[in-house]
């Protein structure tokens, strides 16, 4: 039975379907089958997976879901794939839960902003009401700034914070919007996914 990697920020524009999608390609570069769950009514995973589609190298499960169908879904898929990673809707409430139920590892992107670090307060108090395990992953941070160091040292407060992050990079943007994953294109985008992916790979261990 495969493991199901949730990725949950109430903040909209945190970075939720990056760190899905670039996850999900780097676990399929290492050998592993995985599965996308898209329960976001935005869509944005997959318009990702159609467009790797049409690359001709999906080479991975999708389907989608409301809140309702998470755990109907992740039963299914979790006998195809050793992982299944669910993008979830920025919002904090009851719909939320059922995909945070599932989860064997709750990932919280928080964009190198106070602001983003705030909007956890509600995705931790649900994660902890439903018994899962948590780690926070800074994304778009910028090297060096005291911004970046403060929300760090804040994050570390909350709870877990991976020691892997995702930089503010271009590529990040661009893979998304052509179906790729930055782990396609080398490069620091690419070394720092497959850091981010060897941490989250032992916290399922």
């Amino acid at each position: 039975m495969g493991k199901v990697i949730t990725v949950a920020q109430q903040k909209g524009g945190s970075g939720k379907t990056t760190i899905a999608v670039n996850l999900a390609v780097e676990f399929r570069r290492r050998g592993m089958s995985v599965a996308l769950l898209d329960t976001d009514p935005q869509g944005s995973l997959g318009r990702w997976f159609m467009a790797r589609r049409a690359r001709g190298e999906a080479g991975m499960e999708f389907s989608t879901a409301s809140a309702w169908g998470v755990g109907y879904e992740c039963e299914k898929l979790k006998k195809l794939a050793d992982v299944v990673i669910v993008d979830t809707p920025p919002k904090v409430d009851a719909d939320l839960r059922p995909a945070l139920r599932e989860a064997d590892l709750v990932i919280v992107p928080v964009a190198a902003s106070m602001v983003d670090l705030w909007a956890t307060d509600g995705v931790f108090d649900l994660i902890g009401r439903e018994g899962r395990r948590a780690v926070i992953v800074l994304n778009r941070v910028k090297a060096g700034t005291r911004l970046g160091d403060q929300v760090a040292v804040a994050a570390a407060e909350l709870g877990g914070v991976a020691e892997a992050s995702l930089g503010q990079r271009v590529v990040y943007a661009e893979t998304l919007g052509q179906g790729q994953g930055a782990a396609e294109v080398r490069g620091t985008a690419a070394a720092e996914v497959a850091r981010l992916a060897d941490e989250v790979l032992g916290l399922l261990d």
